[in-house]
């Protein structure tokens, strides 16, 4: 498997992964996957990432949306992972969600932030394991249909981007992670 930019010519793939993940009721409130061009417009231009298998198909993608448009937020993103049926349970999610990490963290991010519906507990357990922490449930947040969910925000400050230089030099000799 390798991680690699997500690009406009990988969009049908990951587009058929996001559909699934609609599909499963436990994904998003999205209820149909956009156009190219509306996903491309709702997502930063960098931390786009896919994995791939050996023969170049998309197992899984990553993606940060910025949660505001006003300026102090510029370092702070929602995070989405998608991981093909296939080939969950395999590590993809995780490798993905290391990588868009490591990514934002070198473009500046300093917080990173999930909405996950409780009932998704790999996913839960996927951000705990790379260092989300539970900020707390958001009761009756929206409506799928007609029944009111609730999601768990989940966020990851990081430990490089806007730490303290003690902080900081902490992360990097691998006392925090």
């Amino acid at each position: 498997m390798t991680i690699s930019p997500l690009t406009e010519a990988h969009w049908p793939d990951v587009r058929a992964i996001y559909e699934a993940g609609i599909a499963t009721g436990n994904a998003t409130f999205t209820t149909e996957a956009p156009s190219w061009d509306e996903w491309h417009r709702g997502h930063l231009a960098h931390s786009r990432l896919v994995a791939l298998d050996d023969a170049g198909r998309v197992l899984g993608w990553a993606a940060l949306s910025p949660v505001s448009g006003r300026c102090v937020y510029g370092g702070v993103a929602e995070v989405s992972v998608y991981v093909a049926a296939a080939a969950r349970g395999q590590g993809v999610g995780r490798a993905l969600l290391l990588a868009l990490i490591a990514e934002s963290e070198a473009q500046g991010m300093w917080t990173l932030q999930a909405g996950i519906f409780p009932e998704n507990e790999p996913s839960v357990r996927l951000h705990e394991a790379a260092g989300f922490r539970l900020v707390g449930r958001r009761e009756r947040i929206g409506r799928m249909g007609n029944r009111w969910r609730d999601t768990l925000l989940l966020e990851r400050r990081s430990a490089l981007v806007g730490a303290d230089p003690e902080t900081a030099s902490a992360a990097t000799d691998g006392r925090y992670h």
